[in-house]
């Protein structure tokens, strides 16, 4: 299958074939972030329940056996299954009460003790019939079917050795993972410092919602979505500002950000016209652009590289494309500078609800949101007929992006697309 197709009109310009040539991949482009990315070193210890969302700098390995001793996996009657001579059935006298935290007095012959979930197995004992399957009369019990060994017991070390390897480095530390550690005894945990990032927002005709507003002038979107996507627990935002329509401003300010911060984020001001000054001022200070331009539709002006010691993505200055951007680009950047190595969100097959016609020329990247399942148990997604990268009143609906590749002009309802699901924030 060919990649590019020739183009019925020549537009803008920004889908020619001479054009898109000059353009990387969105494979190449994540490639290039990966290898030219260090992760942030310094690191510090936390308690386990307090790291939420940050990334692990070593190993976490089980203290101890888990569970610590045998104990009871429900409430009911501990007994000694070597006593239960016959055919039954048992008559036993209940002879002691083990709740959860005591410790369980000795157990031989024809007896029962009474035991509840997590409490510790008697010694001599090596059973649990569960209460609901004894009759129980006064201070005796009543078994009509003898009981296996190990019925209803929880061995020591069943879940866990001491020394298990239970979360590797590079994981992030998410609910299910501190449970983990709890389970594993590890009280303390050494992860990565929070990465520092500051935002710079461009445009002279953005206007925060607080604001008055001109008739020429357009309410800032970049600022609070990005500021929303940027607050988690292993970011701290140092820095966020409303760039300065100037290259002389925008050289002052970036330097300034780029020497407080991990990652310098930028929005607009990256494309090639005369009101666009970022990456002319970033030139003006020697910063090493790694890539710019990506092509992909919303987004093609993407860029990334380095600045005074900072990292440095510049998204578009379309709200869409700031956030498709940050999707596919920003979150694989956050994630190495971060040390973060578990498995990324993958992408999957759907299947389309409606036709799709398009231009062909650069892989497209679009809002869709499910809506059921086909006779096959296939997912299937719905999405808007156009991308326009100015417009995110869709987004709240959309669940993930499905990717159409360069070359297809038409696809029909019922094609399968591959499927990547917003990153969760």
């Amino acid at each position: 299958m060919t990649i590019l197709q020739p183009i019925g009109t020549q537009g803008c310009g920004c889908d020619r074939r001479d054009t898109l040539k000059a353009l990387l991949s969105v494979d190449d482009a994540l490639a290039l972030i990966d290898e030219r990315t260090t992760a942030i070193t310094e690191t510090e210890m936390l308690a386990a329940e307090l790291a939420l969302g940050r990334i692990l700098a070593d190993p976490v390995t089980s203290l101890q056996m888990t569970p610590p001793f045998d104990n009871a996996a429900m409430d009911g009657y501990a007994v000694a299954t070597s006593a239960l001579t016959g055919s039954g059935p048992w008559n036993l006298p209940v002879i002691a009460r083990i709740p959860a935290g005591q410790v369980a007095a000795p157990l031989s012959g024809l007896r029962a003790s009474r035991i509840f979930t997590g409490a510790p197995i008697p010694v001599g004992a090596d059973a649990v019939v569960m209460q609901e399957d004894v009759q129980r009369t006064g201070a005796t019990i009543r078994i009509d079917h003898r009981p296996e060994p190990g019925l209803n017991i929880r061995r020591a070390g069943s879940e866990l050795a001491a020394g298990d390897l239970v979360l590797q480095k590079g994981c992030r530390l998410g609910a299910r993972e501190i449970a983990v550690c709890a389970a594993a005894e590890a009280a303390q945990v050494h992860v990565h410092r929070r990465l520092r990032v500051a935002l710079l927002v461009t445009g002279d005709e953005v206007r925060q919602a607080s604001e008055d507003r001109s008739e020429a002038q357009i309410w800032d979107v970049n600022t609070p979505m990005l500021r929303a996507l940027l607050t988690r627990p292993g970011i701290d935002l140092v820095s966020v500002e409303t760039g300065l329509d100037s290259l002389d401003g925008l050289f002052l300010q970036i330097s300034e950000l780029a020497g407080s911060a991990d990652l310098l984020i930028t929005t607009g001001g990256i494309s090639v016209g005369e009101e666009d000054h970022v990456k002319p001022a970033l030139t003006a200070m020697g910063a090493d652009i790694i890539f710019s331009g990506v092509a992909i539709k919303p987004g093609k002006p993407v860029s990334f590289g380095h600045v005074r010691g900072a990292s440095w993505l510049g998204f578009p200055g379309n709200p869409l494309s700031a956030f498709i951007t940050w999707q596919l680009f920003g979150e694989a950047l956050v994630r190495r500078m971060t040390g973060e190595t578990g498995q990324s969100i993958p992408r999957r097959h759907v299947i389309t609800a409606q036709a799709i016609s398009r231009k062909p020329g650069r892989c497209e990247f679009r809002p869709a949101c499910f809506i059921g399942f086909d006779a096959q148990g296939r997912e299937v997604v719905s999405f808007a007929p156009e991308t326009h990268s100015s417009r995110v009143a869709g987004l709240s609906a959309a669940s993930g992006l499905i990717y159409l590749p360069a070359d297809a002009a038409y696809l029909p309802a019922g094609a399968l697309v591959e499927f990547q699901p917003f990153c969760p924030n």
